[in-house]
């Protein structure tokens, strides 16, 4: 589902998603609320796998609307696809529940892989989400205690997702396969008690394992 109040951008987005044989465009609304509307009283087999949503809506705000499509599809993951590269947006959408955060800057390709990394379990963010997340979160006073949670590999990975790298660029820097990616992934999630990539971000800079300098 694409949720923009810009025609044009849509139609832009939509043409370019039209061409992929694996993305099907469920819907296309211009504000939050009437996107919201359209889920109620729908089966969990009717609602869309994926939401690309615009932060800066008539009506409800994009970020305003986040929990409550978590709430009416908790299945569905979303994307944020917006021009606000604001930290306190990226910060509110990532802790509201956004799985991505892409910036409309990005090209088609980049949207399409990112639409694809969440379907394969990943966590899209734009390359510059990072630098945000450090100029709002402070290395705390556990962080000598946090420098053996990771092992050297699962310390590499958590640094190139902070660089803003996908999992399938991960694993050609790393000439690992990316079934081997995605298994240390999943320990860096379950070690730092996360759910995806922007938290893993977020608690990497706040433990100090991915310290301020770098």
């Amino acid at each position: 589902m694409l949720v923009e109040d810009s025609p044009a951008y849509r139609e832009v987005i939509a043409f370019g998603l039209s061409d992929e044989p694996d993305i099907e465009i469920a819907g296309q609304f211009s504000t939050a609320d009437s996107a919201l509307r359209s889920l109620q009283g729908k089966s969990a087999t009717e609602m869309p796998d994926m939401i690309l949503l615009d932060l800066n809506l008539p009506g409800s705000s994009g970020l305003e609307a986040i929990r409550p499509f978590m709430s009416i599809a908790p299945k569905t993951e979303i994307i944020v696809l917006t021009e606000s590269n604001r930290e306190a947006d990226v910060l509110a959408a990532i802790t509201s529940g956004a799985i991505g955060y892409l910036l409309k800057e990005s090209s088609l390709d980049q949207i399409t892989e990112g639409i694809r990394s969440v379907r394969a379990g990943g966590a899209p963010l734009d390359p510059s989400m990072a630098r945000y997340l450090l100029a709002k979160v402070k290395p705390s006073e556990s962080q000598n205690a946090e420098q053996d949670l990771l092992s050297q590999r699962e310390l590499e990975i958590l640094k190139l997702l902070a660089s803003g790298m996908l999992q399938k660029q991960i694993a050609e820097k790393l000439k690992i396969s990316p079934k081997t990616v995605d298994f240390h992934i999943g320990h860096i999630y379950k070690k730092l008690d996360v759910q995806n990539a922007p938290e893993a971000v977020a608690r990497g800079f706040r433990t100090g394992l991915l310290p301020g300098q770098e």
